[in-house]
């Protein structure tokens, strides 16, 4: 198990940025997949983004598609998403989670962070 903590979030105006990062504790992160949920308030925790354990590969939902970027330093533990672009339902919890195998769905991950708020005000 790998133990998570999101930081970055906050309130931004639409069409603002934000970058959210995930710093991970113990020498194994690099052997992780790393993703990133969110969940808004009465609604289910949904995917957003992947990366694989080098930086290799990612992919994104289509909601975030040419908007967020994720991204990883696995010399600093650190797994981050880059969010352009941002609107009014892009308001969430974000997560950071890690996992043997990078997916979309909850369940492929193991290890989740508490999360971070993000609110975009239109």
């Amino acid at each position: 198990q790998v133990q998570l903590v999101e930081s970055g979030g906050g309130l931004v105006q639409a069409g603002g940025s934000l970058r959210l990062s995930c710093a991970a504790s113990g020498r194994t992160f690099s052997r992780y997949a790393m993703g990133w949920f969110r969940q808004a308030p009465g609604k289910e925790r949904e995917f957003v983004a992947h990366i694989t354990w080098n930086g290799g590969t990612t992919y994104y939902a289509d909601s975030v598609k040419g908007r967020f970027t994720i991204s990883r330093d696995n010399a600093k533990n650190t797994v981050y998403l880059q969010m352009d672009s941002l609107k009014p339902e892009d308001t969430a919890v974000y997560y950071c989670a890690a996992g043997r195998y990078a997916g979309s769905d909850v369940s492929s991950f193991g290890s989740w962070g508490q999360g971070t708020q993000v609110t975009v005000s239109s």
